[in-house]
């Protein structure tokens, strides 16, 4: 996989988090996990007039459907969406779509639901849901309090109808290998795997694959939200799920409620434009680890990259070439290849919480122990001790290449090098390589491209982080230029997205937005 359009990814502490105090919100509801009561009984929204009214009439049947919740993992409820395959032809198959929904914790306060999802494109919302209960993982407690936070898997994701590509192996295979390949025998690698990713969904997922676009997804949204009796959709999107968010408001406006998209994505760049510009991200965030490693020396503690900002990127970019080279050992069966250790440095850039778990994996890899960098390697990539534990990887290539299509062939990228380099020294030939992963797509999409202005929506809250290194904060600022109704809320910080980031000025600003429609000053700077 390549870093081709965002991606969502749940960071190793977060993983953590949900284990340990999933469900808090839903506890606090019923009183405990023992003797849950019928879920019938758990408010909901009332349906408004006309809130299951279709966008045309042949999609009556799925407008009207009402969700059968389900106790599930212990705590949450479950229920299955169905909607059509294909929205040309709603009489024809169908899919189910996994619906998981956390319960207001304090229900006399309750405002109705709020939709979230995580990014990718190819994450499970269902996951991001169940996460969101905890506070401060996503959502503050008044928040958690007032509202029901509903994730779905996207069409194709997760639980609901899954794309498939690869085998177990060959994604182990595909995400090993070197992503930036400067030998004969290593493009031929990489290019064979550019034809196997797009063959194998094609032959594995059948139909499924020309039907996970980005437009599809915003169609089940708003099927989802006629189902859960809301009039407008309130909804919370992070990275791609900003994309996701702004074509059902350019689809839907007059079903818009209070949106929130963090992290946003130009939708408007071309795929090098978001290919170039997101290499610059990285690289900043790379900086800036960088620079807080001098900046504990200058106070005394020794930084172990070196005495300089480019003495210390030049160290970082070393490992990776003597990884490539040398893959390191690990204390399991497989070896830190490149392509770990590349996926393994930039996870931990997403979060500033997380540097020092990247100075950790560092160090150890400096060491000659690649364990630490190849663990942040498959939390980027869904990987558990026994296998894939979602098929986000297959999902992002998927959607990815079915939304935008267009590729170059691997004789055309040392044209592009200089570029890349230019805007990234560590990541950029990486992200230029990236730009023929789309070459051995062979399904297209029924869907034509729209340019998202979504005129005469409510207004849409736009949140942007100045050092975020997975959606450069200028594509914030061009998002909320785009939408008629964008609203841009800024953070000065590190890491991807800015809500419940640690700065109170965003928070403020969100949580009056969502729990008293009260709309943020265009431009707030935080």
């Amino acid at each position: 996989m390549t870093p081709r359009v965002v991606r969502w990814v749940a960071l190793l502490l977060v993983a953590a988090l949900v284990l340990a105090g999933v469900g808090v919100a839903a506890l606090a509801v019923l009183g405990g996990d023992d003797g849950l009561p019928d879920p019938a009984s758990v408010p909901t929204s009332t349906p408004a007039p006309g809130s299951d009214t279709p966008p045309r009439p042949g999609l009556a049947r799925f407008y009207s459907q009402t969700l059968d919740w389900e106790w599930c993992h212990g705590i949450e409820l479950c229920a299955s969406l169905e909607v059509p395959l294909d929205y040309r032809h709603p009489d024809g198959e169908t899919i189910e779509l996994a619906v998981l929904r956390v319960p207001a914790a304090d229900p006399g306060k309750r405002i109705g639901s709020l939709v979230v999802n995580p990014g990718g494109p190819g994450a499970p919302g269902t996951d991001y849901a169940e996460n969101a209960a905890v506070p401060g993982n996503v959502f503050t407690a008044p928040v958690l309090a007032a509202y029901d936070v509903v994730g779905f898997d996207p069409r194709g994701t997760g639980s609901s109808d899954p794309v498939d590509c690869l085998s177990d192996d060959e994604l182990d295979a595909y995400v090993a290998q070197d992503p930036d390949p400067e030998t004969p025998a290593e493009v031929q690698t990489y290019t064979g795997f550019v034809d196997a990713i797009g063959a194998g969904c094609a032959d594995r997922s059948g139909a499924l694959a020309a039907h996970v676009t980005t437009i599809e997804a915003a169609r089940d949204l708003d099927v989802l939200r006629a189902a859960l009796g809301e009039s407008t959709l309130a909804y919370y999107g992070a990275s791609y799920g900003t994309k996701l968010g702004a074509t059902y408001a350019d689809l839907f406006p007059d079903r818009v409620g209070r949106l929130v998209l963090d992290g946003a994505v130009d939708v408007s760049l071309s795929s090098r434009d978001l290919s170039l510009q997101q290499a610059g991200g990285f690289e900043t965030a790379l900086r800036a680890y960088v620079q807080s490693c001098l900046d504990a020396a200058d106070e005394g503690d020794d930084c172990f990259l070196g005495d300089t900002l480019d003495a210390g990127l030049t160290r970082i970019q070393q490992l990776l070439a003597d990884v490539d080279a040398h893959p390191l050992p690990t204390d399991g069966d497989r070896d830190l290849d490149v392509g770990n250790a590349f996926y393994g440095l930039v996870l931990p850039l997403y979060s500033r919480d997380y540097w020092p778990a990247l100075t950790q994996g560092l160090k150890a890899a400096f060491d000659g122990d690649g364990t630490l960098l190849l663990r942040f390697s498959d939390v980027y990539s869904s990987r558990g001790a026994d296998g894939y534990t979602d098929n986000s990887t297959e999902a992002f290539y998927a959607i990815s290449c079915l939304d935008d299509p267009w590729s170059i062939p691997a004789s055309q990228v040392p044209a592009e090098l200089p570029d890349f380099e230019a805007a990234s020294p560590t990541f950029g030939d990486v992200f230029a390589w990236g730009l023929t992963g789309c070459g051995g797509m062979q399904v297209t999409s029924s869907e034509k491209p729209r340019d998202i202005r979504a005129a005469g929506a409510a207004p849409i809250v736009v949140i942007g982080t100045t050092r975020d290194p997975a959606t450069p904060y200028a594509w914030a600022e061009h998002l909320a230029d785009q939408l008629e109704s964008g609203v841009l809320v800024s953070r000065d910080g590190d890491g991807h997205t800015g809500y419940t980031e640690g700065n109170t000025c965003v928070d403020d600003a969100v949580d009056a937005y969502l729990l008293r429609d009260t709309v943020p000053e265009d431009g707030l700077d935080c």
